[in-house]
């Protein structure tokens, strides 16, 4: 029996495996070169540049800002008009107002706040009423009052403009707890009291004309003296809320408060008053003759009295809250 001849079978030829996904490896890179120092690199995206040297710390940029001819000529500009504004402000205060003589007026201290606040409140029994004067250290004939630290009888202005603002911060906070507020009250107290001290010092100053009467420092001491009824006006505000249990100042406790703090201040106007419009030297005595003295005297009282009542009543108005009908 014939066997076929079978050659013997041949291998494939040997292949390096290929990889049949994308290597994950990272590939390795050179690393980036080193940054200088003379140029840094911004966090804000742009190159920063460099400090001057010197000492100075001010950038390039604003340094170039200072130096520019229109920044220097804005900046003369603006110092011009500081200074112009400076001198107009001199010049027109100056001329109704003397700021020399106004920083006489608050040279106060604690002890003589307080002293000054019993003496409005409490002026019966106080002597004497006459201000205190000095020499002056050029010339011994030449003598001025006494700073109102050194001197319980001398006007300051430091308490009759706490004592303005005060009130009309009380009338609204009063008016509040009754339920009264509204947003146009502060304004209104505020202008009605500042109406009402204006048409005082007129009244004042009109009279103080008419009487022919000279003082250096005339008009500031009345700005004082007319701010002083504030005082007793607060006393009266608090006193007759706390009697009357929220209802006003009207009723026998409002009423007796403020007949007290009238008659208090009408007296410290009497007495603090008269060395303004009644001289009291003898070289001023007899430029006076009886008459015009007789009408001074007059006018002290009614101002005093009569004018002061009137403007302590409508300062210390406060009407008890509307009752609300039911529905």
């Amino acid at each position: 029996m014939h066997r076929p001849n079978y050659q013997p079978a041949t291998s494939p030829p040997l292949h390096h495996p290929v990889p049949q996904h994308v290597s994950t490896v990272p590939m390795m890179r050179s690393p980036p070169p080193p940054v200088t120092q003379s140029t840094p690199q911004s966090h804000y995206g742009g190159q920063y540049q460099p400090q001057q040297q010197g000492g100075s710390q001010i950038p390039a940029a604003y340094n170039g800002f200072l130096n520019d001819q229109t920044a220097q000529m804005g900046f003369q500009v603006g110092k011009s008009a500081v200074m112009a504004g400076q001198t107009y402000v001199e010049q027109n205060i100056t001329r109704w107002v003397d700021l020399t003589a106004l920083k006489h007026y608050f040279n106060v201290s604690n002890k003589y706040v307080l002293q000054k606040l019993l003496l409005v409140l409490f002026p019966w029994r106080h002597k004497p009423w006459s201000r205190k004067q000095a020499l002056h250290a050029s010339g011994e004939t030449m003598t001025y009052f006494l700073p109102p630290r050194e001197d319980p009888n001398s006007p300051d202005m430091y308490i009759p403009v706490m004592a303005f603002v005060t009130y009309i911060l009380l009338s609204t906070v009063l008016a509040g707890l009754r339920g009264a507020f509204h947003p146009e009250l502060l304004g209104m107290t505020a202008t009605t009291a500042l109406a009402i001290v204006l048409l005082e010092i007129a009244g004042l100053k009109l009279g103080v004309y008419l009487l022919s009467i000279s003082n250096e420092s005339q008009l500031l001491d009345l700005v004082a003296y007319s701010g002083y009824k504030f005082v007793g006006i607060i006393v009266v505000l608090i006193v007759a809320e706390l009697l009357n249990a929220g209802q006003g100042t009207g009723g026998w406790a409002g009423w007796s408060v403020f007949a007290y703090c009238f008659a208090a201040n009408a007296f410290f106007l009497l007495r603090s008053l008269k060395y303004v419009l009644l001289p009291e030297n003898s070289a001023d005595r007899n430029t006076v003759n009886r008459s015009q003295r007789n009408r001074r005297t007059q006018f002290l009282f009614v101002y005093s009295y009569v004018v002061q009542f009137f403007f302590m009543w409508l300062l210390t108005r406060q009407e008890a809250p509307k009752k609300r009908l039911p529905n």
